[in-house]
């Protein structure tokens, strides 16, 4: 095929190049560009936008973007209640925050609410004394408050957007009424629809919204806004990342207390620590897997100080991984903390964990212990010496700290996964360095 014959190639969108471009360097440019072409790029948002704001496809109710902060929340929702005024001239929409100065200040006149997202040529008027907003279409939109749930019990809509439920105070005088009773007037047109922009705290109300039928997910992060400064983006990470809040603000996580548990996400936070460790003993705690194919093997590295304090030091966890690599990880991890001996539960495998280890280093000094209890029962007393602050955390383990939370007292266990295999391996890791030898342990020795 000769040059001439080769297929030419589509140049490339120009708009979508400058959307790509970073913050600062596309507000360069567009100050160089004549007016009517600023006027024209100003009518097209989408190619700016990042994917977790485009509104989803398909027959969906209840648009649930549910992000951390600064993900775009507030954008998708302006932009999308003022492409339904534009589609929709007989619109009535409701506007629903905690408040109605939440409202206001938001979703009206915030940085990305509907007055600044609002095309140069659209004059959209907002009537603040009564609570109502004028599109050029003819369209209107009413705010109303969570805590005034009485004011959306009548009114009917097309549409509406809700910000911040999270927020929303609960009860039949409050958020829940609230919501009971704008879905109950959602009934004009062929495809009444909300859309639900907050970040998530683990209440009732919102795990309600998560269940409703017809309700479709965004999740994102902070850092999957793309316009946001690197500086900021980075900062709040170093100041955040890990930690119960910023899982919840920056990740857009459900951080929640199961009822019960032997540990609250309060507890372990207060045993975070930065300080360094003067280790008089360290121990690799292993939960070795059923198989290959099954639960991740817990690999957890912990040591005692001179005072008695158990600090935990790693989660080298592996999951999906064959007896040759977990053993490999084990290894490896008693090499970079230095570690004094290994203890690793037989009861899933018997003499092949023996035979496992050896083989990854003849020299390991394990403890095979046999468990005679349940994961709850051996867990108790180490939780105990949490609630002591005998226990510190050097370092964020979101993985371990949510199957710690998961564990409940008297039996059973609701974290993540099937099987709490990284919390066990931190068991018997302080169990052996906190607590000796534990009842009901028996020990065997390589």
């Amino acid at each position: 095929m000769s040059a001439s014959d080769q297929p030419e190639e589509t140049p490339p969108d120009p708009v979508a190049r400058l959307a790509q471009l970073p913050p600062a360097q596309r507000a360069g440019v567009l100050r160089d560009l004549p007016l009517p072409m600023r006027e024209e790029l100003a009518q097209r948002w989408r190619p700016f936008a990042h994917p977790g704001q485009y509104r989803p496809d398909g027959p969906w109710r209840v648009w649930l973007i549910r992000a951390g902060r600064g993900f775009g929340k507030t954008r998708a929702g302006a932009e999308w209640v003022s492409q339904v005024a534009r589609d929709m001239p007989e619109a009535r929409i409701a506007l629903v925050g905690a408040t109605e100065d939440d409202v206001a200040k938001v979703m009206i006149e915030g940085a990305s609410g509907l007055i600044a997202v609002a095309r140069d040529e659209e004059t959209v008027c907002w009537v603040r004394a009564r609570g109502e907003v004028r599109f050029p279409s003819g369209a209107v939109a009413h705010v109303y408050s969570a805590k005034a749930p009485e004011g959306l019990r009548g009114p009917e809509h097309h549409a509406a957007w809700c910000d911040e439920l999270a927020k929303w105070s609960g009860g039949s005088h409050g958020g829940d009424a609230a919501w009971d009773n704008l879905l109950l007037g959602l009934r004009i047109g062929e495809r009444p629809r909300v859309v639900v922009t907050t970040t998530p705290r683990p209440n009732a109300l919102m795990r309600r919204v998560m269940a409703t039928a017809g309700t479709v997910e965004t999740i994102g992060s902070t850092r999957d806004n793309p316009h946001l400064p690197p500086t900021f983006v980075a900062d709040m990470e170093d100041q955040y990342g890990g930690t119960r809040l910023g899982r919840q603000e920056l990740d857009g996580e459900m951080i929640d207390d199961v009822a019960g548990a032997l540990w609250t996400r309060a507890t372990i936070e207060a045993c975070w620590s930065d300080k360094a460790v003067e280790a008089v003993r360290t121990v690799i705690g292993v939960d070795p897997p059923a198989s290959a194919a099954g639960d991740a093997c817990g690999i957890v590295a912990v040591a005692v100080d001179a005072d008695g304090i158990v600090h935990v030091l790693d989660d080298a966890s592996v999951g999906g991984a064959s007896p040759e690599i977990w053993a490999a990880a084990v290894a490896a991890c008693f090499d970079r903390w230095d570690a004094d001996c290994v203890i690793a539960e037989k009861n899933q495998g018997g003499d092949m964990v023996a035979s496992v280890l050896r083989a990854a280093d003849e020299t390991l000094p394990v403890r095979l212990v046999h468990a005679a209890k349940g994961k709850s029962a051996r867990a108790e007393p180490v939780a105990m010496l949490y609630a002591r602050r005998k226990v510190k955390h050097c370092g964020r383990f979101p993985a371990l700290e949510d199957e710690l939370c998961g564990l409940v007292a008297g039996g059973g266990y609701e974290g993540p996964g099937r099987s709490p295999d990284r919390a066990d391996a931190l068991v018997w890791a302080v169990t052996e360095a906190g607590l000796g030898r534990a009842r009901g342990v028996k020990v065997g020795f390589l």
